[in-house]
């Protein structure tokens, strides 16, 4: 660690697991802007509104140090409490099942993530829209490290996602060559032309956030919300449109593996306030169901 890295030491005000906490920011286990190491450290870059930055947590007992460098470095470690979820209440939700209790009792660490950043959410969130999570992890792993930068400080191999211009430079054949579709290019360039306006979001409620991105054709309520749950720690944002998640809310409480929307909906409906948060313990629970149709097909755009 380099001595002259500016650093920061910050208590809890509970349980703190920093790998629940800072996971839904991971997008596949090879993402080029985070990476957790062997030595117990959690590496996350950013370019926020001070320029590129790159973070370095770790638990000290009972408090969290980190460590950033690059000139967004200060504005990191300011917002290193939200980050952690400083400002969300894990007590906030009163348990209705079982299962949620459970849940609830054996994760005390888990807090919901607020970056105050919202395009480095919305890119890899419009990436995922209907392929396979493995396609959408190697798109933005391969845009990332295309046209991103090398992070600052002595980080593992990161890199910093690219600036709102330089994502409206990429050429359609680098879209192409990561396996990105015209129609997820177009609206993340769409994104790019407006991201001042888009980061804006970051000091609004949740629900406004959502519906000032969803201005922007290509950008629905699923993506709206996955963005909001993580730039935001929107405890109440639970995601609609997804194809497993319904599936595996009812399956968990009632046992229905063909619940869909509305259902699930009801079923986190005493949840009002907090239905992320109740999902995120319904998923952690690992009551899932067993799979029974082969995973969705990868699609090769080169041959539409």
């Amino acid at each position: 660690m380099q001595p002259s890295a500016p650093a920061r030491r910050w208590t809890p005000p509970g349980p703190l697991d920093l790998g629940l906490v800072l996971t839904p920011l991971r997008r596949g286990p090879a993402d080029p802007t985070y990476r957790a190491t062997p030595d117990g450290a959690f590496w996350r870059t950013s370019r926020t509104p001070e320029g590129p930055g790159s973070l370095r947590i770790t638990a000290v007992g009972d408090q969290v140090e980190a460590h950033a460098w690059g000139p967004g470095a200060a504005w990191l470690l300011d917002g290193l409490p939200a980050l952690l979820g400083a400002d969300d209440d894990p007590g906030a939700l009163v348990p209705r099942h079982r299962l949620v209790a459970l849940s609830q009792r054996r994760r005390p660490g888990l807090r919901l993530t607020r970056t105050g950043l919202v395009l480095e959410t919305l890119i890899p969130t419009i990436l995922e829209q209907k392929v396979t999570t493995d396609e959408a992890y190697r798109a933005w792993r391969l845009l990332v490290r295309r046209h991103g930068e090398a992070a600052p400080g002595p980080t593992p191999g990161l890199f910093v996602l690219p600036d709102a211009r330089t994502w409206s430079l990429v050429p359609s054949w680098e879209w192409h060559r990561a396996g990105v579709d015209d129609k997820r290019a177009a609206t993340i360039l769409r994104a790019a032309r407006v991201a001042h306006r888009l980061e804006e979001t970051a000091g609004l409620p949740p629900e406004q956030a959502r519906a000032r991105l969803e201005l922007i054709p290509g950008i629905g309520p699923w993506t709206s919300t996955e963005t909001v749950q993580r730039s935001h720690g929107a405890p109440d944002a639970v995601t609609v449109g997804d194809l497993h998640l319904p599936g595996i809310v009812g399956y968990a409480l009632t046992g229905n593996r063909d619940a869909d929307d509305t259902a699930m909906l009801d079923l986190l409906a005493p949840y009002a306030g907090q239905r992320h948060r109740a999902a995120r313990l319904i998923l952690l629970s690992g009551r899932v169901p067993p799979r029974r149709t082969p995973k969705m097909p990868r699609v090769h755009i080169g041959r539409l």
